[in-house]
């Protein structure tokens, strides 16, 4: 059976990030808005690729974050000021060591659960409770295949395997045990493309019968944990 994963970092063309002012207004929309964080938060995030999300951690000031992927090749790519907040493993042995006993208040996963089915994907947010504190959350982003838009990125890697949209996304947070509290649009490109968007957007809405929840390519949903 092919691995394609075995070429993956030649896929990505990998190359070491920087944070600008864009990425940090971006990240503040996916995240730091949304999930209310503050710097005395501890953040992990699963799949955190070449680390730029590390970056923008280190750039708001969180004290205690921890970014972990399984492809071993990172590591090269990964900014010196954040290498120490980085380990190359899997969640499963994330879990299982020291790190991973500890307690988080925000875990990230950025274009990651499409890489899984949706099998291992409800058991992977089960496993997360293991360290997501009892008031945490849980920020997701991947492709949206409620909008026409999203076809692009979802079949565009072959290593994904499931596909969702805002609705199949709360679907999974009930079967895993959490609550959806909120999905909305990836907003990205320039603020005249944005307004273009949203005008356009908006007319398709009021002629089509069935319009989509959310019409951006890609998504965020926030998940917080139930009691078991």
């Amino acid at each position: 059976m092919t691995d394609f994963y075995r070429q993956y970092d030649k896929f990505k063309s990998y190359s070491v990030p920087e944070i600008k002012e864009k990425h940090v207004e971006q990240f503040d929309r996916e995240f730091w808005l949304p999930t209310a964080c503050t710097l005395d938060h501890a953040v992990l995030e699963i799949g955190c690729g070449t680390g730029q999300f590390l970056l923008y951690l280190q750039r708001k000031g969180v004290r205690n974050f921890v970014g972990i992927d399984a492809n071993e090749k990172l590591t090269a790519f990964i900014p010196e000021a954040v290498a120490g907040q980085f380990q190359a493993c899997g969640i499963n042995e994330f879990l299982d060591s020291a790190a991973g006993a500890e307690l988080y208040d925000r875990i990230v996963l950025f274009d990651v659960l499409e890489h899984f089915s949706h099998e291992d994907g409800s058991d992977l947010l089960v496993n997360l409770k293991k360290c997501l504190r009892p008031d945490g959350l849980i920020v997701i982003r991947l492709p949206n295949l409620s909008s026409p838009w999203g076809g692009s990125y979802q079949y565009g890697d072959l290593t994904h395997k499931a596909a969702y949209n805002p609705t199949s996304i709360r679907q999974l947070a009930i079967s895993s045990g959490y609550e959806c509290r909120q999905c909305f649009a990836q907003i990205s490109g320039s603020r005249k493309r944005q307004m273009l968007d949203k005008v356009f957007h908006k007319f398709l809405s009021s002629v089509l019968m069935t319009p989509p929840e959310i019409w951006s390519a890609n998504f965020l949903a926030i998940l917080h944990r139930q009691e078991d």
